[in-house]
């Protein structure tokens, strides 16, 4: 029994590591696309342009913000599996900034490559947020505070996803503007790749659920 256990355990767990590696790799093809990148990586992404931090050090940062949010959010009724979120956020920070070394080709001047770029990142985003999400492990931070939001005050998640997406974008171009005096890192973009992201993840999580059913 243990045995079986451990074995599916030790399948979730390598499913998470797939999908967030398929995450970082779509995120570090959004930013190379230079037209912006997906709203909840837009403010780590202007930390990286603006700061001598690393977009996968700004967005540990900025999990490690988000579950300090949740430990406020539920205080005492706060589960402590969900800490695992600390180390889950360092490896996906580093995964991050691998993906982005390993595309270490300049921003193409084509406008069209640009979208290409842009295109394809949000698939890639997509694809690893649904396969996260059926590991069925402790979620990313930012992701956990959406839910905790959800869950805490009963609105829907995707009304809460939307407005984090706003704040994430809002907070992006105020970092740049006060950082530069120019708006950085949000661009069309961000906005194609806010659509497209869910277009991808809801049909891709409801076949990996129904793959996992039979």
């Amino acid at each position: 029994m243990k045995e079986g256990l451990s074995g599916s355990n030790l399948k979730r767990y390598a499913t998470l590591l797939l999908g967030l590696t398929i995450l970082a790799f779509g995120i570090a093809f959004t930013i190379k696309s230079g037209l912006g990148t997906s709203p909840i990586s837009s403010f780590p992404h202007v930390v990286d342009l603006v700061s001598p931090l690393s977009v996968g050090m700004a967005t540990i940062l900025m999990h490690f913000i988000a579950l300090g949010l949740q430990i406020l959010i539920w205080g005492r009724r706060f589960k402590l599996i969900q800490l695992l979120q600390i180390p889950l956020g360092i490896a996906f920070g580093v995964l991050l900034d691998g993906a982005v070394w390993v595309l270490a080709f300049d921003v193409p001047t084509n406008y069209f490559l640009q979208w290409l770029l842009v295109l394809l990142g949000a698939v890639l985003t997509g694809l690893g947020v649904a396969v996260q999400i059926s590991a069925k492990t402790v979620p990313l931070a930012a992701e956990g505070l959406v839910l905790a939001v959800s869950e805490r005050w009963n609105i829907e998640f995707g009304r809460v996803k939307v407005v984090n997406d706003i704040v994430s974008v809002l907070l992006a171009i105020v970092t740049s503007l006060i950082a530069s005096g120019t708006i950085q890192g949000v661009r069309e973009g961000t906005v194609a790749a806010s659509l497209l992201v869910g277009l991808v993840a809801g049909p891709t999580l409801r076949w990996l659920r129904r793959r996992h059913e039979q």
